[in-house]
């Protein structure tokens, strides 16, 4: 029972470590809209893709849980069989550090989704005037939701090109990626439990 104790943790440590790698990824293209590295010199990328949850938060602290998590399922230097209690107070250390990171990528990349992306618009359509701006053009479209209606998707956002598309694409693969990373945390606190209980049965 302890050998598949700490094999779930190699496995669940390298889970969350590959999913880290793709929330830093995505967060990542988010900063260069279609590749192009001007919106984000120019700084008009938006306040939630700047934010860089999916860097830090999804990325960096789950990729160090990660991690930590993989070293007690090898049960290297201080993660050693005569101290369970210290493995279990390690695994919810480092259960509660990929829950936070986690938890603040997701929460970004929902309200990522409700804001709409940043982009530049025809403001003419809002106030009778003939200009253009940069913004978020879907915040303020209450009647309308532009998740649904996608024939908003090509007529709103003038630039950069496709930019709706590139905002839902990345930020709902953020979104997934957190929500797979809360599970595999979920997981790993069950095992750590069941680790502790057979550690604290075989003494």
């Amino acid at each position: 029972m302890m050998a598949c104790s700490r094999t779930c943790s190699r496995v669940l440590g390298l889970s969350l470590g590959t999913t880290a790698l793709f929330a830093a990824g995505a967060n990542v293209a988010l900063l260069f809209p279609n590749w192009d590295v001007t919106y984000l010199l120019r700084g008009l990328i938006g306040r939630h893709a700047l934010l860089g949850s999916g860097l830090w938060g999804g990325g960096l602290m789950v990729f160090t849980a990660a991690t930590l998590i993989s070293v007690m399922g090898w049960r290297y230097c201080c993660f050693s069989k005569s101290a369970p209690c210290l493995s279990m107070l390690t695994a919810l250390s480092t259960s509660g550090l990929a829950l936070l990171g986690a938890s603040i990528c997701f929460v970004t990349a929902g309200v990522a989704l409700k804001d709409g992306p940043f982009c530049m618009f025809d403001i003419s359509s809002f106030n009778q005037t003939q200009a253009w701006k940069y913004g978020y053009p879907f915040k303020d479209l209450h009647n309308r939701n532009y998740l649904y209606d996608r024939s908003l998707w090509s007529s709103v956002c003038l630039e950069p090109a496709k930019a709706v598309v590139w905002h839902v694409a990345f930020f709902s693969a953020l979104l997934c990626i957190s929500l797979l990373q809360l599970l595999l945390v979920a997981i790993h606190v069950i095992n750590s439990f069941l680790g502790l209980c057979c550690s604290l049965c075989e003494e």
